[in-house]
């Protein structure tokens, strides 16, 4: 038994059993709402969402597995919010590319994310996107995130000139509603697990008024449903036949994951104590970096979107999780998961609003630091976060509020604020438009 836990990095003199295991068990709490949204998210391409659920899970296990032994932190991954709806949403509805060729894109950014890890290049890549255009992303991913709640809980639909509010209600849109105030409270109250119990409450409350639905025959427990519909069902078709668009969509992914991942490592290892005080340096980047890489290439594998490490780990970590048998515990328990199915499965849409419109409600956070006071700065964030939302493209609005910014500071005189990455960037782009 020692050398298991010695294997995950915990030392009996420093570190308690029980604190872990409890740590372990809050962070799956705080994030098993991916369970439910997931499949919902990516069922909206065509993908079998009794398989999506099973990848959801298989792939969130193994990659935190990896966190666990290699990486020995105490931090969960799985399938990332904000990228199931680049996934489904940008890649799939919009662009028309097929689930397969999106899951490809998602592969491929995984190989892309290992081998820059691998040769430690990642730190002068993001170095070179401006500190308020990283933000940005965040916020409009967030904006774009609760627009998709409240447009699937019945709340707005789209008229012929706007987005206008639902009318009349249903107990569907009301559910939604309910949810949404339940889960705030329960935040503001730092109840763990908020949003799973919010989910879990509006979809039982939902069964007599028809907005749940209930199969003839259910059965809470199941054996775990079969991948075949969607694993290892790859199509490099677009990547081969040098289509730019589907190059912007590596890049936009490889972005998004890279920005998202640092994010929440730097945020929960700061809060932890797990920052060098001299240096600054956070206790196995890198390897928390491979394990985020792993994760994609097994979750695109599995027929899943990019995986990814987990803001809600900083519960966990609050808690006293310090090592990787917090991030082994939530591995095990999601794959206790597997056989639950059913109960996942059922879960209508009106429950998941309130994740993700909370989810949206938390990205708006760094908001704060943009610089608004300069304009050359401010305009092209605003551009980023609000076409993101508006165009149902989390790509354009980012291409857009890369291109404007390289634009305003050259039409001002400031062009040696601009890096010689971002010029190359800016090119690039402008190739996305010539050749669309």
């Amino acid at each position: 038994m020692n050398k298991f836990l010695t294997l995950l990095g915990f030392e009996p003199a420093r570190h308690s059993v029980k604190v872990e295991i409890m740590a372990g068990v809050t962070t799956f709490l705080t994030m098993s709402y991916i369970l439910a949204v997931n499949p919902q998210i990516l069922g909206e391409t065509g993908m079998d969402k009794g398989a999506l659920f099973s990848a959801t899970v298989v792939a969130a296990a193994l990659a935190t597995l990896v966190m666990a032994f290699y990486a020995k932190l105490p931090f969960a991954l799985a399938s990332g919010m904000g990228l199931d709806a680049f996934f489904a949403y940008t890649l799939v509805l919009t662009m028309g590319y097929t689930w397969q060729q999106a899951l490809a894109a998602v592969f491929v950014e995984g190989i892309v994310f290992i081998l820059l890890t691998l040769f430690k290049v990642r730190e002068a890549i993001v170095k070179a996107i401006p500190i308020n255009l990283r933000y940005s992303i965040t916020v409009g991913i967030g904006l774009f995130i609760a627009y998709i709640g409240l447009k699937n809980g019945e709340l707005i639909v789209a008229s012929e000139d706007m987005l206008t509010m639902q009318g009349p209600w249903t107990a569907s849109s009301v559910l939604a509603i309910a949810g949404i105030i339940l889960g705030a409270v329960m935040m503001a109250a730092k109840v763990r697990g908020a949003l799973f119990y919010s989910i879990v409450i509006v979809t039982f409350v939902g069964i007599p008024f028809g907005v749940t639905p209930m199969p003839e025959s259910f059965s809470l427990i199941s054996m775990p449903q079969s991948l075949a519909p969607i694993a290892f069902h790859l199509d490099f078709s677009a990547f081969l036949s040098f289509d730019i668009n589907y190059y912007v969509v590596l890049f936009t992914l490889f972005f998004m994951d890279l920005f998202d991942t640092l994010g929440t490592l730097i945020g929960t290892s700061t809060s932890a104590g797990m920052v060098d005080p001299q240096t600054g340096r956070i206790h196995g980047l890198n390897r928390a970096l491979m394990a985020d890489a792993v994760g994609t290439t097994i979750g695109a594998l599995c027929g899943t979107n990019t995986v990814t490490t987990y803001v809600e780990s900083t519960t966990g970590v609050a808690e006293g999780g310090r090592t990787g048998l917090t991030s082994f515990t939530v591995a095990m328990l999601f794959l206790v998961a597997l056989f639950f199915s059913p109960l996942f499965l059922i879960i209508p849409s009106a429950a998941t609003t309130s994740a993700l419109v909370l989810v949206g409600v938390m990205m708006m956070k760094p908001i704060t630091k943009i610089d608004f006071s300069d304009f050359t700065e401010a305009v092209p964030c605003f551009i980023m976060i609000l076409t993101m939302p508006f165009t149902g493209s989390i790509s354009d609005g980012i291409v857009l509020g890369m291109l404007s910014y390289v634009l305003v500071k050259v039409c001002t005189g400031r062009y040696q604020e601009i890096s010689i990455v971002m010029y190359i960037l800016a090119a690039f782009f402008m190739l996305k438009y010539i050749f669309n």
